[in-house]
């Protein structure tokens, strides 16, 4: 079984990316699969060239101008260098984006508010198959062409991006990798085990908000779409299976 793992852009400057990557493709050759951010080096970029960015509830704002420079950085530049740091570490590591081969397809998430954002309706898993039967491991840049026009780039939120892997490999596992050890409650804590209910009611409350709030909705649709585990974790849930919050669709007492 395969598990998809969604490394954030603060992951990706770890020293211990690359080798934890490499043990962990060790332990499960031809069953990995990563999906990657670089948000902050998409907004070092707009910030360079005189554009502010912006988000709501953690969903970058994307002119058709922003587009191109998150295509840039994202599938031109971050895609490549942990294609090329994963590779040094023996890894057969191959990059592409949610473009190529109709990877993934997705629909305007809402235009007037987000502009060129869209959310992930299907992943093209026939193609990641191949690349794994053949030993290499896919490491995917989350844009996506629109549905029905497929000359329509899209940015997605990789988290969403990474759910849709998730959903059309039937993978064993999604494993959210953040900067913090999961979700913390107000104390701070992590909290092991949440439910949707209890998700909703910190994010209500503020506790949870940005991208903790963004990779909770991609978690729990990842969980309805037949994803058997859902963990949001730092770089040690690739190792430790209990490390972080895992999610339930279940009512769930916080713990």
């Amino acid at each position: 079984m395969t598990r998809v793992i969604k490394i954030g852009g603060r992951a990706q400057a770890s020293p211990e990316l690359a080798t934890r990557i490499a043990a962990a493709w060790k332990r499960e050759p031809g069953s990995l699969c990563i999906v990657h951010g670089g948000g902050d080096q998409v907004s070092a970029l707009q910030k360079s060239m005189g554009s502010e960015p912006s988000f709501i509830d953690g969903r970058r704002i994307t002119t058709r101008e922003d587009l191109e420079i998150v295509r840039m950085v994202l599938s031109g530049v971050v895609n490549k260098q942990l294609v090329s740091t994963f590779a040094a570490a023996g890894v057969r590591a191959v990059g592409i984006s949610g473009e190529d081969g109709g990877l993934i397809t997705a629909r305007f998430l809402d235009r007037q508010r987000f502009g060129s954002v869209g959310k992930p309706i299907r992943a093209n898993a026939d193609l990641l198959e191949l690349l794994l039967d053949a030993g290499y491991l896919p490491v995917i840049s989350p844009l996506a062409s629109e549905d029905g026009n497929p000359a329509e780039a899209l940015n997605v939120n990789g988290d969403d991006a990474a759910a849709a892997v998730a959903i059309a490999l039937r993978a064993s596992e999604l494993l959210l990798v953040a900067d913090v050890a999961g979700v913390l409650d107000s104390n701070d804590m992590v909290i092991s085990n949440l439910g949707r209910a209890e998700a909703t009611d910190l994010a209500q409350k503020g506790v949870v908000k940005k991208g903790m709030k963004a990779k909770l909705e991609a978690g729990f649709a990842a969980l309805g779409g037949g994803v058997s585990k859902v963990r949001i974790a730092d770089l040690d849930g690739l190792e430790d299976s209990a490390a972080g919050t895992s999610l339930t669709l279940a009512q769930s007492l916080i713990t």
